[in-house]
């Protein structure tokens, strides 16, 4: 910057020679940046040449004029120079101009002017998009060749080309009336902006287009906000005829027969006109109160999609008994609710920025960029038809509408909320129409528990973790109770050294004898005797000669594993399973003090097994390694923890004023807990 003459800068500016001039735009738009070059600029008397070059050159010299031009403005610098004519040339470059960098320039100097904050009585001119309102009625094309943009091979010019159109969008929703605003906001729509955003949001060039496209995100949110912020009002002609087109969409002149409830069908004063539309009254203005004229919006849209869908459906519902019939109205405007919660339409625009720049140095930015957001319409049709899926699949009632509507919430929070950036709507259409309801009802249950974590978290883990010691120690007495009552085993060869699979061998052909084991009452010894045949009746403690002292025990080792289940009671033929209890012995003998086998037991049961395995186990202080067990005590322990919440009251929830509590009139006491849902 230091190195640049000013004054001969701005000399040159005025020179006749083309290649003068360019070359010293060309310098200018690399260091008009700079505030005090700038000024020192505009006090050399830069400005009248600029303007006069942005008017009459050509070629690169206007790219270079036109960008110098931008960021002074973006300087908030030489505002009093722009004209109307000024406005009406850039308007006619982005129309007409084929080469890029001047697009871009027109656009980034139409993009200040449309942006520059309303404060007539400091700076002369009109700015903000009715500025440009002149210039674009004379050219009725500007708008399309604008969306037309956004679909261009170069990035820059569709960033530049998203960012007039943001622009455009938020000066005219601030500072249109009520309504000229949606009418400019529903020729964009048509001219297929949405369309090009959404594609540009799910490309790989996003990340050369983030801040505008980010930006265009945010503004359909304000879209959303202000529209269901619009209150319906049937005074306004608009809302009465969106009112009125529900109602004659559904046909009502086809109702002739008595519906289920004895309702005679009437054209003039049906007397659930409106409930049978799925409004929950004959006065429906109210209903609309949650989501505004958004919700009246996207009820429409529904209906205008597939009127004869919509007629099929009220229809069908026309057949059951009223309590049986889905609410379609209702449907809808509870959808609308569930995805303006799911896209947090409320948050600020600054904190989405926010969420951007904190992820701008990383690859994931999925978790800002939603382009489902601009599918709204299809997303709302495809949660109303979720709607009436899982209403007949549960065979619901009127009762049952927030329950249906909870399991809504989760299909979109599912389906939509883990959608990746790239994936397309007609594939979350999909989803939305072929989700599973007993996977719903799982993922339902998940989030209750994570819900119940979230509030008592800390004290449910203590919980947990005193019931999981308590059931444990249940456990472990039933085990070993088991050991103490005693039970048969049959001595088998040892075929196989590894404990392993008998090959070709029939097991009950091979059983030579039997062995009947018993633990002391005391609990310190384990009692054994062979027998010949097995018995009808158990041998008494006394008979049993051979004991073995468990204060030698070092380990018990077994070819059960922890996936075997005693869902098949007996084993295999061609198997049998070995539990070896080891220890040290000692004496004069060679083997003393080392570890030695000291008694090998052949269950012939998965339970026996496990209650054997498992019961040693535990009375040598050693973890349950069998899934029977393992499952003993978790369903011991999760009946401990319902039972506990069993005795929780509304007021330990902290959730203010408790429910009514059901009559018990007409009951007896034959009643039972289905532990399975509590």
């Amino acid at each position: 910057m230091e190195n640049i003459d000013v004054r001969d800068l701005v000399q040159r500016l005025g020179e006749d020679e083309d290649m003068a001039r360019k070359k010293a735009a060309f310098m200018l738009q690399s260091a008009i940046g700079d505030p005090s070059f700038a000024d020192v600029f505009i006090q050399q008397g830069g400005m009248p040449k600029l303007r006069f070059l942005a008017l009459q050159s050509t070629g690169n010299t206007l790219a270079y004029t036109l960008a110098s031009f931008s960021r002074l403005l973006e300087l908030d610098m030489g505002w009093e120079y722009v004209s109307r004519e000024l406005i009406e040339r850039a308007v006619e470059l982005v129309v007409s101009q084929p080469l890029v960098n001047i697009l871009r320039a027109s656009m980034s100097v139409l993009v200040a002017i449309v942006s520059h904050p309303h404060n007539p009585s400091s700076q002369p001119g009109p700015f903000g998009f009715r500025a440009l309102k002149p210039s674009i009625s004379g050219h009725p094309q500007f708008l399309e060749i604008l969306v037309g943009k956004l679909s261009a091979a170069d990035h820059a010019l569709c960033a530049n080309a998203l960012q007039l159109i943001n622009a455009l969008m938020r000066d005219a929703i601030t500072s249109d009336t009520e309504i000229e605003w949606p009418k400019f906001i529903k020729k964009l729509q048509d001219l297929g902006v949405i369309k090009a955003v959404y594609i540009l949001m799910q490309s790989t060039a996003l990340q050369d287009l983030a801040h505008p496209v980010l930006e265009f995100q945010s503004l359909s949110k304000v879209l959303l906000r202000k529209w269901k912020d619009v209150k319906v009002d049937l005074e306004k002609s608009e809302h009465r005829r969106a009112l009125k087109g529900l109602h004659l969409a559904s046909n009502p002149d086809r109702q002739k027969k008595t519906d289920k409830d004895g309702v005679e069908g009437s054209r003039k004063h049906h007397p659930k006109k409106w409930r049978r539309l799925g409004f929950e009254t004959e006065s429906p203005a109210w209903e609309f109160d949650d989501v505004g004229f958004l919700g009246m919006m996207d009820l429409t849209d529904y209906v205008r999609k597939s009127e004869d869908g919509y007629q099929r459906i009220l229809l069908e519902q026309s057949t059951r008994p009223f309590e049986q019939r889905c609410p379609l109205a209702r449907a809808s405007l509870s959808v609308t609710l569930i995805l303006y919660e799911h896209f947090e339409v409320d948050k600020s625009d600054s904190e989405e920025f926010e969420r951007y720049t904190a992820l701008e140095s990383r690859s994931d930015v999925d978790k800002v960029f939603r382009p489902q957001l601009l599918q709204w319409s299809r997303l709302h049709t495809g949660g109303v038809n979720a709607f009436l899926r899982l209403w007949k699949a549960t065979g619901a009632e009127h009762e049952d509408f927030q329950k249906i509507e909870e399991l809504v919430r989760i299909l979109i929070e599912q389906v939509v909320g883990q959608a990746p950036r790239t994936k397309d709507i007609g594939e979350v259409e999909e989803e939305l129409a072929d989700f599973d309801y007993h996977r719903l009802r799982d993922l339902q249950m998940e989030l209750l528990e994570l819900t119940y974590e979230d509030a008592w978290g800390q004290h449910l883990r203590q919980v947990r973790d005193e019931l999981d010691h308590e059931a444990l120690q249940f456990v472990k007495e039933q085990r070993v109770r088991c050991l103490l009552q005693g039970a048969w085993f049959p001595n088998i060869p040892d075929y196989n050294s590894d404990g392993g699979t008998v090959a070709n061998q029939n097991i009950k052909s091979t059983v030579l004898s039997w062995k009947y084991v018993r633990l002391s009452h005391n609990r310190r010894f384990l009692h054994y005797r062979d027998y010949d045949s097995k018995g009808e009746q158990e041998p008494v403690l006394d008979e049993l000669r051979e004991r073995i002292d468990l204060s030698i025990v070092s380990s018990v080792v077994s070819n059960v594993s922890a996936s075997d289940s005693s869902t098949t009671e007996t084993m295999p033929a061609s198997t049998y399973t070995r539990i070896v209890i080891y220890g040290s012995v000692f004496g004069s003998g060679s083997n003393s003090g080392k570890e030695n086998v000291l008694l090998q037991l052949h269950p012939q049961s998965h339970t026996l097994a496990s209650e054997w395995l498992d019961g040693l186990l535990l009375l040598l202080n050693q973890q349950p390694i069998t899934s029977d067990t393992s499952k003993l005590i978790q369903m011991i322990s999760g009946y401990g923890l319902k039972i506990r919440l069993l005795n929780l009251s509304f007021n330990d929830l902290g959730e203010g004023e408790a429910p009514e509590v059901p009559s018990r009139e007409g009951l007896d006491e034959d009643y039972w807990f289905d532990m399975g849902t509590v």
